[in-house]
């Protein structure tokens, strides 16, 4: 058996942003494209928690949806437990489907106003048949809402009677309730309190040590990925521009900029660390800038920068997308 459980190659989502085709020929447009998730590769070990960080639109979302199936690839394969997900018969996905599973971002929009809690949890074992019979189902449903810090009795309510943090609690119960090996973890805590936030990721965190669970968690938040990751991918404009160790990304990042995230994290231990803003934008993904797209923004541009695109060469710590890095300068 592989250490490794998913493994994502050259992974590639292009969306098409055109204006309608008559809008397109009165005003003589060309159609327009917008790649969202450009090459990506990386891989997830079993057990461990990878963790996926960016600014706002730099497809960590996109590459989430793609990895459950939500969205189609337009380039690359995604490899679970060895199998191709995209060339897998649809008996084969129906098997493989209930060994990994999403928890979404907002526990208000994701579960269904209409259903109790009962029948939101049971839907993942009616539709992979892991529970045989109503009163057998009714037991795991229960065993999962004192799993995640709830009560039984809480199987009988509906989403509205509950607060942002249980119901995410929910939305975690049911996610397990098809016994999966690897959850999508899509910006899990970001819509919930502080306060909140600490409790849900310290669950998350008992649920993997106890269940032998293997994560892929999507955030925006440093301070939370240094909670939860063990190996982390920092994305820009779609690109993966270096992947670390969760550690050693926070003691010795190494693209300039892994650096400019980091440096503009308040420094709370009051430690002396320089701390600054996030420099520039995003620029438009439409368009993006020619050669490595982070050199409009980059301290440590120089001719190489424009006019190619940078590899992924080794580092002491993982491996980096960058001139600078590949020539000794940073």
């Amino acid at each position: 058996m592989s250490d490794v459980l998913v493994e994502v190659k050259n992974l590639t989502r292009v969306f098409d942003v055109s204006v309608p085709w008559l809008n397109r020929v009165l005003e003589r447009q060309e159609r327009q494209f917008l790649r969202a998730v450009d090459d990506v590769s990386f891989q997830i070990r079993r057990g461990e928690t990878f963790a996926l960080v960016g600014e706002s639109g730099s497809g960590k979302s996109t590459i989430a949806k793609m990895i459950v199936g939500l969205l189609p690839a337009s380039g690359g394969e995604i490899v679970f437990d060895g199998e191709r997900l995209d060339t897998s018969s649809s008996a084969a996905m129906t098997r493989l489907r209930s060994r990994f599973q999403m928890i979404f971002q907002s526990p208000f929009a994701s579960l269904n106003p209409r259903w109790r809690v009962r029948d939101i949890i049971a839907e993942p074992m009616h539709a992979f048949a892991t529970v045989d019979g109503r009163r057998a189902t009714e037991r795991r449903v229960d065993e999962l809402l004192e799993l995640v810090g709830l009560g039984a009795a809480d199987a009988a309510k509906f989403p509205h009677e509950f607060s942002g943090g249980q119901r995410q609690r929910i939305a975690i119960a049911r996610a397990l309730s098809s016994n999966p090996e690897f959850i999508v973890c899509d910006e899990p805590t970001s819509a919930l309190d502080v306060s909140v936030q600490a409790q849900i990721l310290n669950l998350m965190r008992d649920l993997q040590d106890e269940l032998g669970l293997t994560y892929l968690f999507i955030s925006h938040d440093l301070s939370v990925v240094r909670h939860m990751a063990n190996r982390i991918g920092v994305l820009y404009l779609g690109a993966l521009v270096e992947t670390a160790e969760g550690k050693a990304l926070f003691d010795a990042p190494r693209h300039p900029y892994t650096r400019m995230l980091l440096e503009a994290v308040p420094d709370l231990e009051m430690s002396g660390k320089t701390h600054s803003h996030v420099k520039g934008e995003i620029p438009n993904p439409i368009s993006p800038p020619p050669g490595c797209t982070f050199h409009p923004r980059c301290p440590y541009r120089f001719e190489r920068c424009p006019n190619e695109v940078p590899k992924p060469v080794p580092t002491d710590t993982g491996e980096a997308k960058c001139f600078a890095v590949e020539e000794g300068r940073i």
